[in-house]
């Protein structure tokens, strides 16, 4: 039995109860044979892909708060601490009912590579509760973020695990978040990133993923000889990503035509109307309906069980940027059967595996959010840099260091893939790409 083999089937034993989990490991793992086949004595030796798929540390805590009727709650608190070969842990925190531990897992483990692809020094890690801040007032929301951090406190720090915004995590969260390791500590440090703009925060953090995700984008298309200009892309979400994503995407010359939410989504065949668009989700923080019923060009339909929404609609490129396994085999055979050139994912794991094969065996550009989505990080990282240097820079300069970066991973993964004889995988391309990095630092660092 092969050594991937191997840690494949010792990782499924032990996390049987983990399936997001477990398909990050097996989607990684497999996309790794050639390297780690290439290599195996040294790798086996050091048990590198052990060390790799457990974590250094689960944190898991009870996140007690009172709720506006003067009612106890209690939720549940994680933080995993993945790998710090190459720089302190980092990584979002997500507010969402659905989280548990194998999703923090997934997350963090795909972070890993994520952070090694931007260049910059940061290492892997997630974290997150099963709270839900939809419907929660203002002061709620500040009692359970400063319960939750009374506690994470103790495991995080500039130089030890600085984690971020995710989804249900915005600039209000982190706000909260941040007074309170402050008032415990009496650190005024860049322990967290996503920071509002008058306490250490960057410009250009709340556009970075969905910015980030058109600037790879762009760069495959041109890789390809094409270009951006005149292509109807569907884009699924409408929050941070999705919006700078259509954004930019808009301004890159392509036609965004679709966006979604938890109840529903829109089809606007004249092109989504980006500022009306911006005030339902970030000024009213409302539903679709009201874009559909300010806008007579939108159609709005709600999700159905068993439907497939936005990717039903004829596009040159999809960009997944709502949550984990939103596209399935389904979704990828009418994308396919509608022409569709790329998938590149905004969010984390939005494409199951088997619909990514499909993809690839279909000779759909792919590029999953390893490397696409990477933008948001990236500019976290900038953040923490400006941290350092008690500076802050322009929009103008975090931005054109965003689009370099990007534009470096497309080619770091372009490279990789062609280096191992498998030329336009860019899941394969990616993750050997962020996997070679580190396991060059484990090895380097002993055995810890």
């Amino acid at each position: 039995m092969s050594y991937v083999d191997e840690v494949l089937e010792r990782v499924k034993a032990k996390n049987a109860s983990e399936p997001e989990f477990l398909q990050a490991v097996e989607e990684v793992l497999d996309s790794l044979r050639p390297v780690i086949d290439a290599n195996e004595e040294v790798y086996r030796k050091e048990a590198i892909l052990e060390r790799i798929t457990e974590p250094d540390r689960q944190i898991k805590f009870r996140v007690p708060w009172v709720d506006d009727k003067g009612q106890v709650q209690v939720n549940t608190g994680y933080r995993v601490q993945f790998n710090n070969a190459i720089g302190p842990y980092k990584g979002g925190l997500r507010l969402h009912p659905s989280v548990n531990i194998g999703i923090i897992k997934f997350l963090g483990f795909e972070q890993i590579f994520k952070n090694s692809l931007t260049s910059l020094p940061i290492g892997g890690g997630k974290g997150g509760s099963d709270f839900d801040p939809k419907g929660k007032s203002d002061r709620e929301v500040m009692a359970f973020c400063q319960s939750f951090i009374t506690e994470l406190y103790k495991y995080i720090g500039a130089d030890q695990d600085v984690p971020a915004g995710d989804i249900g995590t915005g600039a209000r969260e982190i706000g909260y978040m941040y007074g309170q390791y402050k008032r415990i500590t009496g650190l005024y440090e860049g322990v967290l990133t996503g920071k509002g703009l008058t306490y250490g925060g960057s410009l250009a953090r709340t556009e970075a993923t969905g910015y980030g995700l058109l600037y790879l984008t762009e760069e495959l298309f041109k890789s390809h000889g094409q270009s951006l200009e005149g292509k109807t892309v569907c884009v699924s979400g409408a929050g941070n990503v999705a919006i700078y994503a259509i954004q930019k995407a808009q301004q890159l010359g392509a036609k965004p035509v679709t966006c979604s939410d938890s109840t529903g989504w829109i089809y606007d065949p004249e092109g989504i109307d980006v500022e009306l668009l911006k005030e339902v989700k970030e000024v009213k923080r409302a539903r679709l309906t009201e874009y559909a019923a300010k806008r007579p060009s939108a159609e709005y339909h709600e999700k159905k069980n068993g439907e497939h929404g936005v990717w039903n609609i004829k596009c040159d490129i999809a960009l997944p940027c709502a949550t984990q396994n939103e596209l399935d085999i389904e979704d990828a055979k009418a994308l396919v059967a509608n022409g569709v050139i790329a998938v590149c994912e905004g969010a984390n794991m939005p494409t199951t595996l088997d619909a990514t094969k499909y993809f690839q065996a279909n000779g759909v550009w792919f590029v999953g959010g390893k490397a696409a989505n990477a933008g948001g990080v990236a500019t976290s990282a900038l953040e923490m840099s400006q941290n350092s240097e008690r500076l802050s820079w322009t929009f103008e300069e975090v931005d054109s260091k965003l689009q370099q970066i990007m534009v470096n991973i497309f080619h770091n993964i372009d490279d990789a893939a062609k280096r191992y004889g498998h030329e336009g995988d860019y899941v394969m391309g990616a993750n050997i790409a962020g996997f070679e990095k580190v396991a060059t630092a484990m090895i380097a660092q002993g055995v810890c």
